[in-house]
């Protein structure tokens, strides 16, 4: 289909690609409020239970463990039946957990409902099958539409929190929870609705190109397919080892060395900040180099900025570092769906998209656990820091591999 038409029937890169890219970055800003509030009334609703720090910690680590469950199911629904499905089924989970949570009579009730309602069948809807369904909607402009369909979770972790805080502060954490689950389910719902359309036919293709594409899906990179998605999976534990150190830690971090919280807190946020300044410049590089080197590129430049942690512990190298960090690795993670798409099928975005960005959660939930477990033998977050780069090594091996693989045989790549 020529691209004036599509532009007019509502078709790859038309006007309603846009449209539709702009209700899933509103719909994953919302939704994904379920990965923050969480922490953000954390200390309300441990109060009010009387459990210690460990046991008010249960809910975030259900919701993420939900969140990695989900992001493969919601995957496959959307592969199925289409991404209005999930995202559908999703606010309405979302409207039923933070009800049922915000009545929660017990801390298991709370964290059982969080994880359930909130992680698995909630906040999964609106991450990972939103990137892997704009990334049929596009193709001369791929890359950047991928990366803002993903910059909508950071979005959400600087819209939330002051917002929650707020709230909690004014109405308690009960009400705070219900003003929540009415604001995901009445901003939602409309915004679902632009999905319904179903994802555009590819192009025609001639016979002799249609024939290169089935053999390079087939055996892509030379590669059985699955031998690749789980190099990718281990590529993504590995980088998001390292990318979680700082994001985790970096509170306590500046407690430790007597800046306080608030000063951590405003590194965090400016580390976010720029990490989407980073996604956006990331899918600019994806459409003109391709996924596999931008991954790279970013990869040895989050290697290098989490390096810096290691010599500089003043206050304002440290927000500088932060600066950096975020700057250097925002774009890591929506890599990972481009090269899905450069890959894979078409058909089969949903559920392998929804494979590499739950192994992205899962190597960030295991990083933050190393971290602090390294911090508690040695009394000091270097070991951490030289873990990650460890991890950090082992993607950039896989990563540069595939790439040498991907430039000596450029026959194995899909056109």
């Amino acid at each position: 289909m020529a691209h004036g038409a599509a532009w007019n029937s509502g078709g790859i890169e038309s006007r309603y690609a846009w449209v539709r890219l702009a209700a899933a970055i509103g719909l994953s800003t919302i939704g994904s409020v379920g990965m923050w509030s969480v922490v953000v009334i954390l200390p309300a609703v441990q109060a009010e239970f009387g459990t210690d720090r460990a046991g008010a910690s249960l809910p975030y680590t259900l919701v993420m463990l939900g969140f990695v469950g989900g992001s493969v199911l919601m995957g496959r629904l959307a592969d199925r039946f289409g991404v209005a499905v999930p995202v559908f089924a999703g606010t309405i989970s979302l409207g039923v957990g933070y009800a049922v949570t915000a009545a929660a009579p017990t801390m298991w009730v709370f964290a059982l409902a969080s994880g359930v309602f909130i992680g698995l069948f909630g906040a999964s809807a609106v991450f990972s099958p939103l990137v892997a369904d704009t990334s049929r909607w596009f193709d001369r402009n791929r890359g950047i539409a991928v990366a803002l369909c993903a910059s909508g979770n950071y979005l959400a972790g600087a819209v939330w929190p002051p917002i929650l805080q707020a709230l909690v502060a004014a109405e308690g954490w009960r009400t705070a929870q219900l003003v929540v689950g009415a604001v995901c389910v009445v901003a939602m719902l409309p915004l679902a609705l632009v999905l319904r359309r179903p994802v555009p036919a590819e192009a025609p293709r001639t016979a002799s190109a249609a024939a290169a594409r089935a053999r390079a899906e087939a055996r892509p990179l030379g590669l059985a397919p699955n031998t690749l998605q789980g190099l990718l999976i281990v590529a993504a534990l590995g980088c998001c080892v390292a990318m979680s150190m700082p994001q985790v830690h970096i509170v306590a971090y500046c407690v430790d060395l007597g800046y306080g919280p608030a000063r951590g807190a405003e590194m965090l946020a400016l580390m976010l900040g720029f990490g989407i300044v980073s996604r956006l410049a990331s899918g600019l590089i994806m459409d003109r180099i391709g996924g596999l080197a931008t991954l790279l590129l970013g990869s040895l430049l989050q290697a290098f900025a989490l390096a810096l942690y290691l010599p500089f512990d003043g206050l304002a190298a440290l927000y500088l570092v932060s600066a950096t960090f975020g700057l250097f690795q925002g774009g890591i993670v929506p890599s990972y769906a481009f090269i899905v798409r450069e890959y894979f099928p078409s058909g089969q975005a949903g559920t392998r998209v929804g494979i590499a960005i739950s192994a992205t959660l899962a190597g960030m939930a295991l990083g933050g656990w190393l971290s602090g477990a390294m911090f508690d033998l040695t009394g000091s977050y270097r070991a951490a820091v030289l873990n990650g780069l460890a991890w950090n090594a082992l993607n950039v091996a896989i990563v540069a591999w595939l790439l040498r693989r991907a430039v000596a045989e450029p026959r194995l790549a899909p056109a």
